[in-house]
């Protein structure tokens, strides 16, 4: 089975090594040179020119001659891992198995962008590593495999990154033969139990002490590494903020913003609902016990 592989991310390269170590036939790979949108980005030029892949640099996957040397590969499936762009159907429709993509979350449900940063800042428990036949749609197609994935309250976002590579890589074992020899199953999505997250910006990384102390904590924990941290103002100087800890055991008649302790265990300030530790900043920050933030 002939698979021409499409990423430019960290996940990308991790599932690239797996189908080499599987002796799989990718007979070319598209990646990008470099990608400002996307925190762990990798260019897996280095990967596939040591396997002598082919590789084609396609900041534009349609333009004729990226399609062309698509084309000229001639894929039986393609694998679109870490590729934040729609697939048109001049792709879609090239190879005869179809056009394969993964999203970390638990589809239908979930569907859109940044699927690991919302699961971590909304407090959910559980996610999944999903892959799926792609279509015209965001993440909408049948499912090929699902694998739920629990999230602890010891994840962040390197960490529960790290778990579902390593379910995502579990997965690829698997299927991959089962694409090969033709006995794997399609299950189409039910919209019904659809959502779609929204594209994050910079005001959704901002602290606002306002906050329940759990819901600054799940902000840090879903913004940490590899992605840009949760950020504060202070002085005219943006302070991201690495790791917290919920501190409950705080006065509720003390308002949001309010320095408690300073000591070698962090910063502890006030938040809308119990208090938040500041464990990590960058730069660190020097803050006095009774201001404000």
């Amino acid at each position: 089975m002939r698979i021409l592989f499409i990423g430019a991310v960290a996940f990308s390269a991790r599932a690239l090594h797996e189908l080499l170590a599987m002796q799989a036939e990718v007979v070319g790979v598209c990646t990008l040179r470099q990608a400002a949108f996307n925190a762990d980005h990798a260019d897996l030029t280095p990967i596939a020119e040591q396997a002598c892949i082919p590789v084609c640099h396609a900041p534009d996957l349609h333009n004729p001659e990226v399609i062309s040397w698509i084309h000229e590969r001639k894929p039986d499936i393609i694998f679109c891992f870490g590729w934040s762009r729609l697939i048109r159907p001049s792709l879609l429709t090239l190879p005869r198995l179809g056009v394969i993509g993964f999203h970390p979350a638990a589809l239908p449900a979930n569907r859109g962008r940044h699927p690991l940063i919302w699961a971590l800042v909304l407090g959910l428990t559980e996610t999944a590593s999903t892959f799926f036949f792609m279509d015209e749609g965001a993440d909408s197609g049948d499912i090929l495999s699902q694998v739920s994935v629990p999230i602890v309250p010891e994840d962040d976002a390197g960490r529960l990154y790290e778990r579902i590579t390593e379910v995502a890589l579990e997965q690829i074992r698997d299927f991959v033969p089962r694409l090969a020899n033709s006995s794997f199953r399609r299950q189409p999505q039910d919209g019904r139990f659809a959502n779609v997250w929204r594209k994050r910006g910079a005001a959704d990384g901002q602290i606002d002490w306002r906050m329940a102390a759990e819901s600054i904590h799940n902000l840090v924990r879903g913004l940490t590494r590899p992605y840009v941290g949760a950020h504060f103002d202070h002085s005219g100087e943006e302070i991201k903020v690495w790791r917290t800890e919920v501190e409950p055991n705080v006065a509720m008649n003390l308002e949001p913003g309010k320095i408690l302790a300073v000591d070698e265990r962090g910063i502890l300030i006030k938040a809308g609902i119990g208090g938040i530790r500041l464990l990590e900043t960058a730069p660190k920050v020097a803050l006095h016990v009774g201001s404000y933030l």
